[in-house]
């Protein structure tokens, strides 16, 4: 089973595939980490960190989607997680593939960037891994990522989850989501 969480910056996707791993022991790869080994490995790589998430996807996804195939065929679990996910990458495997992946996209309203960004957003972004980001955009950069984000997800029919005003409630319906999606499909044996 791969269970793919996608999103823009700071919507929580580490935090959650370090609570997957420990609910179910299974391990995840931050995409984040593979990005900054292929880079500092070789600055001629295609692409520098700045570049944009299509640019550093298009450079990332044929391997991890390899690593995906791998692991499904050796029915090992994984989670993958990263704003490279994008969402229509994932409908292009074949179906034998499809069956073991779950994928879920995380999003903020525009309400609750506007109510949530200092406290909630730029307070927690670090809550798992210590990063170091650019300088602070302003908040309509943010509002801007997420709208075009979500229009992308509404286009590709993916499973999206946006969070308009209680994270911690509102987080609940993707753990729930994944769980029923677990069980459903008898994933884990």
């Amino acid at each position: 089973m791969i269970i793919l969480i996608g999103g823009y910056s700071c919507t929580g996707k580490t935090a959650m595939s370090q609570k997957l791993l420990e609910k179910y022991k299974i391990p995840y790869l931050s995409m984040d980490h593979l990005k900054m080994g292929l880079y500092r490995s070789n600055k001629e790589c295609g692409f520098t960190p700045m570049d944009s998430e299509e640019v550093i996807a298009d450079k990332l996804w044929p391997i991890v989607r390899e690593m995906i195939k791998t692991a499904i065929e050796n029915e090992q679990h994984l989670v993958i997680e990263g704003c490279y996910i994008l969402p229509s990458l994932v409908d292009a495997f074949d179906k034998q593939y499809l069956r073991d992946i779950i994928s879920v996209y995380i999003g903020f309203s525009n309400r609750y960037i506007k109510e949530k960004y200092e406290s909630n957003i730029i307070g927690f972004r670090s809550v798992v891994e210590k990063r170091i980001y650019p300088e602070d955009r302003p908040i309509s950069h943010f509002i801007n990522k997420h709208e075009k984000f979500r229009h992308k997800c509404g286009k590709d029919n993916v499973k999206y989850f946006e969070i308009d005003n209680n994270y911690e409630d509102e987080i609940k319906r993707v753990y729930e989501y994944i769980d029923n999606e677990i069980q459903k499909r008898k994933l884990l044996k």
